[in-house]
């Protein structure tokens, strides 16, 4: 787990860079611009929704015969928080993996990498595929895991999540301009526990306030810095083989 923590340390340094600013800000305010406009205009509809599918867990009478009004809106305005938190924090992390991810490459590699050859074992349709196969099995995590919320320990659903979406969503992409394919599995076979707990830790800064601001670049940051640095170290354990 050392190289885990190291790769953090690294990527918590680079959130300092000028560089680095733009690309921490923009995707942020296009989810949150995005999902409170959806919350907004269809915030009955999506009510609707929810209270259907609490009744389909056994909890929506409950919430229906709630008395005080006060309770009744911030139970509401805490659901809906529920289903737009997680979904901005997701759009957030996809816009920062397909538009953000080959600048900050491109920056960690220049500086801290340089002597790193390009094998292009990535590309777009795999990046694509990727992201969508990781928004799938988020959205199965949270359909699969509702009723934890009714007995009271669905609190962990939140960073079991988190854990799998950033695994998922960075681990290919941060390999895919250096490595190839061969490189790109051995890696992520060789560290599949390193990677859940690298989602794991960055996933929690998903849920501090302030934090969670920059929670998708840095999470972008440590996924690279810890694929580049498995990938060297692969590639230094091959040619001592091969001699």
């Amino acid at each position: 787990m050392s190289s885990v923590f190291k790769a953090m340390i690294s990527a918590f340094r680079d959130l300092f860079r000028l560089r680095v600013a733009w690309i921490i800000v923009w995707p942020l305010l296009t989810a949150m611009f995005f999902w409170l406009g959806v919350g907004y205009f269809f915030w009955d509809d999506l009510s609707s929704l929810m209270y259907q599918a609490f009744d389909a867990i056994g909890v929506g009478d409950r919430l229906k015969n709630i008395q005080s009004p006060w309770l009744a809106s911030s139970i509401q305005f805490f659901l809906h928080f529920l289903v737009i938190g997680p979904l901005i924090i997701v759009t957030t992390l996809i816009i920062t993996s397909i538009f953000g991810m080959p600048a900050l490459i491109k920056l960690v590699a220049d500086r801290n990498y340089p002597e790193l050859k390009r094998e292009n074992g990535g590309g777009i349709a795999g990046s694509a595929i990727n992201t969508m196969l990781s928004i799938g099995f988020f959205i199965v995590i949270w359909i699969v895991t509702l009723p934890l919320w009714a007995i009271g320990i669905g609190i962990i659903v939140p960073f079991i999540a988190a854990a799998f979406m950033n695994q998922q969503l960075f681990r290919y992409d941060a390999l895919s301009e250096h490595a190839n394919k061969q490189e790109i599995k051995a890696v992520v076979n060789t560290n599949k526990y390193s990677l859940w707990g690298l989602g794991l830790l960055t996933g929690l800064m998903q849920f501090v306030p302030v934090l969670n601001f920059f929670a998708p670049i840095f999470t972008a940051l440590a996924f690279i810095h810890f694929g580049l640095y498995q990938l060297k170290f692969l590639r230094l354990n091959n040619k001592q083989l091969s001699n």
